[in-house]
């Protein structure tokens, strides 16, 4: 019997086949494997092509160095733009009725924990600290959590719900750090936090955010989470007015990440909100948002058609506003950081007001630092 013997073209094509297989000790990693040659492999790396594509983006609004009067005219300009696009706010407010849960006194502090409705069917969670020794109405500061917990994670309430003496996790409880700061603070649960989540999210347990599905719901309606939550800051606003602890007219926002992000976008609309600080959050889109991989609720669509983060920066200006990041955090890249500030401040400068931003950078990760932001708050609210 003849032995079957392979012809010159099934040889090569043997040959070739092989040469397209991945090496034996390589693990395989897409079907372009063995045909690197034959493509342009950044052509795809969507990341890569849109960080070119942010070189041409409009950035209409975006803002050019000019005179006072030519930097207000820009903020008249993007305000109501950057609302449009984060999908408007309600057009009426219903009346605060403000539930107290429970009051409870710690040697330094008293804290009060408040429900109320901030749109018809949608409920808030609020704590409220005050001093021991504060008399009268006194400076607020509220503060919003970042991704986590919750607003448990930034008043002192560990994952079982009692009482901790540590500072622990990345936001190091900075509403109990405002208080001993002799603060008055009002910490908020953002919508898709803590006790405000869909109930197949909660049973997920507490580490898991709701984000999505809130803010794809909030798409689906043409409007966007950072908008509900926004609106959320101002209702609160609205609520503190009412309050006899607190002096409406020494209102101020903080907070890391996520509640970076809503205390940013929170100062630039909301002309109540005194003084800000801005914790693991101020950057560039490009280099942040757009680059790597962050949740849901941090996009606004079509935002790089009119501005940069920066732009909505500039918006707080000439209010005070304290930024800190830390040089190794890996989401929020210090050298975007730094970049950003450095638009910010351009249009602080054309209000002569300098004095009134600052940037520190510290050692470290992602996370709360607190050390000059603090002092700077409290500061500029009882200025």
């Amino acid at each position: 019997m003849q032995s079957a013997r392979l012809t010159r073209r099934e040889l090569a094509l043997t040959a070739l086949a092989a040469s397209a297989l991945p090496a034996a000790d390589k693990p395989y990693a897409s079907a372009l494997d063995g045909f690197e040659s034959k493509v342009t492999l950044s052509e795809f790396d969507p990341v890569g092509w849109t960080r070119e594509r942010w070189k041409t983006a409009p950035l209409k609004l975006t803002y050019r160095p000019g005179s006072e009067k030519d930097t207000v005219a820009w903020q008249k300009k993007l305000r109501p733009k950057l609302l449009e696009l984060m999908g408007g706010f309600p057009d009426g407010k219903i009346p605060i009725e403000a539930g107290l849960l429970e009051s409870r006194e710690f040697p330094g502090y008293r804290r009060d924990k408040f429900v109320f409705e901030t749109r018809p069917g949608m409920a808030s969670l609020a704590y409220l600290l005050v001093p021991k020794n504060a008399a009268g109405r006194q400076p607020a500061v509220i503060c919003v959590p970042g991704h986590g917990r919750g607003v448990d994670d930034i008043v002192g309430v560990d994952k079982q719900g009692r009482d901790r003496t540590d500072k622990d996790g990345y936001q190091h409880d900075f509403a109990l750090q405002a208080v001993e700061a002799g603060l008055v603070a009002v910490a908020v649960e953002p919508v898709g936090f803590g006790c405000r989540r869909d109930t197949v999210t909660a049973k997920k347990g507490l580490g898991n955010s709701a984000c999505q599905p809130a803010a794809g719901a909030a798409l689906l309606f043409g409007e966007t989470i950072i908008g509900w939550r926004i609106w959320d800051i101002i209702r609160t606003i609205d609520w503190m007015e009412t309050r006899p602890e607190i002096n409406a007219k020494q209102i101020g926002c903080m907070g890391i990440s996520g509640g970076g992000m809503c205390t940013l976008f929170a100062a630039a609309l909301e002309p109540r909100i005194k003084a800000s600080f801005v914790s693991g959050y101020l950057n560039t889109f490009r280099d942040s948002i757009l680059s790597l991989s962050h949740c849901i609720d941090n996009y606004v669509p079509g935002i790089l058609n009119w501005a940069e983060m920066y732009d909505i920066g500039g918006l707080v200006a000439p209010r005070p506003m304290y930024v800190e990041s830390g040089d190794q955090d890996n989401i929020f890249p210090i050298a975007a950081s730094r970049e950003s500030f450095a638009k910010v401040q351009s249009v602080y400068r054309a209000f002569g007001a300098e004095d009134r931003t600052q940037h520190e950078i510290f050692s470290g990760e992602h996370s709360f630092h607190g050390g000059g932001g603090l002092p700077f708050l409290k500061r500029w609210l009882t200025a």
